[in-house]
């Protein structure tokens, strides 16, 4: 059992929304092609012999393209055909061929890598028939000769692939991102089961700590109260027995939150270990109990959270028969193995209908889940010879500190 750690606080963010505001870069953008149709176009007309020289109009639809641009991001199809229809009227004008085919490039790679492939690959090839068979065939333009429609259609063919390679490095990145975000996802998961589980741990201990010395006291306050008058010297003992199982419960729970606040390391079980036998009965002894330790095969030490789990095991049990067996004795057997220690504890009282089920992860749910929790298992139920007896077995395996 870890200290937990900080809390978690996730920010959901929606990234599968692209920004379709108007940025800074898309007026830079839309005011270079400008620029550049317009410049680029003056000097190609004057290269052209047989181009209607640019008026008014011209520059109107050198311009009209690259405002279009503007909103691409939001309206990425509607741009590009939008483009595609300055640009073929552009031409049917009669104004020479140039730089104006820059806003139908834009526009097209945009709508290309933004949406759906077969909405668009078809407009460039509407647009090609168009500018160089329909338009120059009803209009002033010259028809392009064999070697410039070669090379349109060799541009084209570059277009798409370039476009084709825009979208495979962006579907490369967003299936990075997606599992990144996925593996963050786990990360925050993994922690807050982590958490949850050293929450669970730390209220068990707490619960167990506190538990078995208050009932422990409040088994001696009714036999103080009970036997005031008649036994006052057993009454004192009675009294004197709360004292110490009241000190000791504070001092267990100092302990624990000591280890706690420390966060250097797991924290550290207050209680007695089970290698420790007599000290773990001790405070059930106290209680007026009459507790008879057995201990078979050879003692060693064990694992931590082994030897924490057999000792709440056999404190909860004897809390239990002081409180609800009516029972005025125990046997409390500890068994080593070299696979497993197993603890079992018999008592003489009324048997399982006397006896605790537990509830909410206390009584005897509590002790069951603590020994799962360590690839161990307990019963109770009757004993071979009347009353009620609990048995836990707890493996010693390499992977029991991973399973606590």
């Amino acid at each position: 059992m870890t200290a937990s750690p900080d809390p978690v606080y996730v920010r959901v963010v929606h990234t599968d929304r692209r920004d379709t505001s108007i940025a800074p870069r898309d007026v830079l953008i839309a005011l270079g092609i400008a620029i550049v149709q317009v410049v680029g176009s003056v000097g190609a007309n004057h290269n052209q012999s047989w181009a209607t020289p640019l008026d008014a109009a011209g520059f109107v639809l050198l311009v009209c393209g690259p405002l279009a641009l503007l909103v691409r991001r939001r309206l990425p199809v509607t741009v590009l055909l939008l483009v595609l229809a300055v640009t073929v009227l552009y031409v049917a004008r009669g104004y020479g061929y140039g730089p104006v085919f820059l806003s139908l490039v834009v526009a097209f790679l945009s709508a290309a890598t933004a949406g759906s492939r077969w909405r668009t690959y078809p407009i460039l090839a509407v647009g090609y028939v168009l500018i160089v068979f329909a338009v120059p065939a009803v209009s002033a333009a010259e028809a392009p000769s064999l070697l410039a429609l070669t090379g349109i259609a060799a541009w084209l063919l570059v277009l798409l692939a370039v476009a084709e390679i825009i979208r495979q490095r962006r579907g490369t990145l967003d299936a990075r991102r997606q599992r990144a975000e996925a593996a963050h996802r786990s990360t925050l998961d993994e922690q807050r089961r982590r958490a949850s589980e050293e929450r669970l741990a730390i209220a068990r201990e707490l619960h167990d700590v506190l538990a078995h010395s208050l009932s422990l006291i409040n088994v001696q306050a009714s036999v103080a109260l009970e036997l005031w008058d008649s036994r006052p010297e057993q009454s004192q003992e009675a009294l004197a027995a709360i004292k110490i199982a009241s000190r000791d419960a504070i001092g267990d729970v100092h302990t624990l939150l000591t280890s706690l606040r420390g966060g250097d390391g797991p924290p550290t079980a207050p209680t007695a270990g089970i290698v420790d036998l007599d000290g773990v009965v001790e405070r059930a002894r106290a209680a007026g109990l009459a507790v008879t330790t057995v201990v078979e095969g050879t003692p060693r030490p064990l694992p931590a959270v082994v030897d924490v789990a057999a000792a709440r095991i056999v404190q909860e049990s004897l809390t239990n028969v002081a409180r609800h067996s009516g029972g005025s004795s125990a046997d409390v057997t500890v068994t080593y193995s070299p696979e497993s220690v197993r603890v079992r504890i018999d008592d003489d009282g009324r048997g399982p209908d006397g006896a605790p089920s537990g509830g909410g992860g206390n009584g005897i749910p509590g002790m069951r889940e603590r020994a799962r929790a360590l690839g161990g298992e307990l019963t109770a139920g009757s004993g071979p010879g009347g009353g009620f007896r609990v048995q836990a077995t707890l493996p010693l395996a390499h992977d029991t500190a991973g399973r606590a």
